[in-house]
């Protein structure tokens, strides 16, 4: 029987695992899926907002292919640091796929970067969905005035967090802390800015319109900052989500603001040039930029503040270095052929990659599939060799022998009877627990 251990539970770990299991190829194949945290759904847990219901039931998709028989999940499983290295890992199995993600954000790279009250878009992603590696217990929502910087997906969603009422997120799975901050929250604007044009901003149309429907907050664009635009006056000859949110956009100028007691503010041809502030910060510092006839954007020398007391970048992300993998610093990936990891050139004989780690923070949840397919491909082709290779006996046996405890699926299952107990103790629905201790209990002990 060929064993593979999938390293990440996030779509594109499942994904893979979904696809080794599927195979007519290798007719044996067995997978773990190990996961350094206890719960599994990697991004879709807790990256995904709170009110974003449609694509957090994504979680039954994956749930289906974890409780595939030949299946297994395993939480609790750090891998890399010691002592499960990557050469050991690869002594337990005939093939290890690392799925394991881009965790590191970008920075700014401006003067104020790192003033109290400037934070990363991640760290109040991980805060709001009780990702238990949190180090934060509260953000600045005592300010009036919160800058996101970054016009993506992840930007929308905290600048939609921080405008709408905690009210409407009672019925979700926020922890409880962070529901009782938002409803506390003083904030009535939401400035969102972009150092680029409308037709060039990362958002889809679909996140972009659903900030018009939060019921407290008006949306207000500035039509002059969107006629710097060069496709703005006619964008017919756009791609089609571009085009589809400079025609929302269009449309949203020519309304009058509602009057309601929050804004959120989308600005666009602005770069950061630093924060101000001196024990805190208070103001972003923006450069003007105007179009450059190549795409991208060039400063023009005129400043402008932005008053704020809560500053969340959201520029991207970046893989980091997993110990005892090879690593490219500038592209943030693993080096590899077709996901067959490479070191010194040549593939590694049983490592592979799969995800972000193996192309970079791009594409959406779905795009995680084909990728997935295609390093699973690489992998079958290479069965005969695969099983070839000696490997230990019962893996698990193996990992308890090191001192770890790995969190099986029953234990999730106990993890998420405890979040819904939890939610029926607080007059909700099912609520997170944030912290690794009540993780670790409740999978012990329910």
């Amino acid at each position: 029987m060929l064993r593979v251990a999938v390293v990440g539970s996030g779509p594109s770990g499942v994904y893979a695992a979904q696809a080794l299991v599927q195979q007519q190829a290798v007719p044996e194949v067995a997978v773990d899926v190990l996961d350094r945290l206890p719960c599994p759904y990697g991004l879709v847990r807790y990256g995904v907002a709170p009110d974003h219901e449609k694509i957090k039931s994504l979680q039954n998709t994956l749930r289906a292919v974890l409780e595939h028989p030949r299946i297994s999940f395993l939480g609790n499983v750090p891998v890399g640091p010691a002592p499960l290295v990557p050469e050991r890992l690869l002594g337990l199995y005939h093939a290890v796929v690392y799925c394991v993600g881009a965790a590191a954000d970008r920075r700014l790279g401006v003067p104020g970067e790192d003033l109290p009250g400037s934070f990363s878009a991640t760290e109040f992603v991980s805060w709001y969905s009780a990702h238990p590696d949190s180090a934060i217990d509260a953000f600045a929502l005592g300010a009036r005035s919160a800058v996101v910087i970054g016009v993506g997906n992840v930007a929308v969603d905290v600048a939609r967090v921080l405008a709408r009422g905690a009210e409407e997120l009672r019925a979700t799975d926020v922890p409880h802390a962070a529901l009782g901050a938002l409803a506390a929250s003083r904030i009535t604007d939401v400035h969102m800015v972009g150092r680029r044009g409308p037709s060039q901003a990362k958002f889809t149309t679909k996140e972009l319109r659903e900030l018009a429907t939060l019921t407290g907050a008006d949306v207000l664009v500035r039509p002059e900052e969107l006629a710097l635009d060069p496709a703005f006056a006619d964008p017919s000859g756009l791609p089609g989500p571009g085009r589809r949110n400079v025609e929302v956009l269009r449309d949203w100028a020519r309304r009058a603001p509602a009057g309601r007691p929050r804004r959120i503010h989308l600005r666009f041809f602005l770069r950061p040039a630093a924060l101000l502030g001196e024990e805190a910060v208070r103001a972003v510092r923006f450069e003007r930029t105007a179009p450059d006839g190549t795409g991208s954007v060039v400063g023009t020398g005129e400043f402008e503040d932005v008053p704020a007391e809560l500053v969340l970048r959201s520029v991207g992300y970046r893989g980091v270095p997993l110990p005892g993998l090879p690593f490219a610093a500038d592209s943030g990936t693993v080096p590899h052929e077709r996901g067959r990891v490479l070191r010194g050139g040549a593939p590694s004989p049983g490592e592979y990659v799969a995800g972000w780690i193996k192309r970079g923070p791009t594409g959406v949840i779905g795009t995680n599939r084909p990728c997935s397919k295609e390093t699973v491909a690489s992998l079958l082709s290479d069965a005969d060799a695969l099983l070839a290779r000696p490997v230990a006996g019962d893996p698990r046996a193996a990992l308890s022998a090191m001192g770890l405890e790995p969190v099986e699926w029953p234990g999730w299952l106990r993890i998420e009877a405890a979040e819904a107990a939890l939610g029926r103790t607080l007059g909700r629905a099912r609520v997170k627990i944030p912290d690794w201790p009540g993780l670790l209990t409740a999978a012990r002990d329910g």
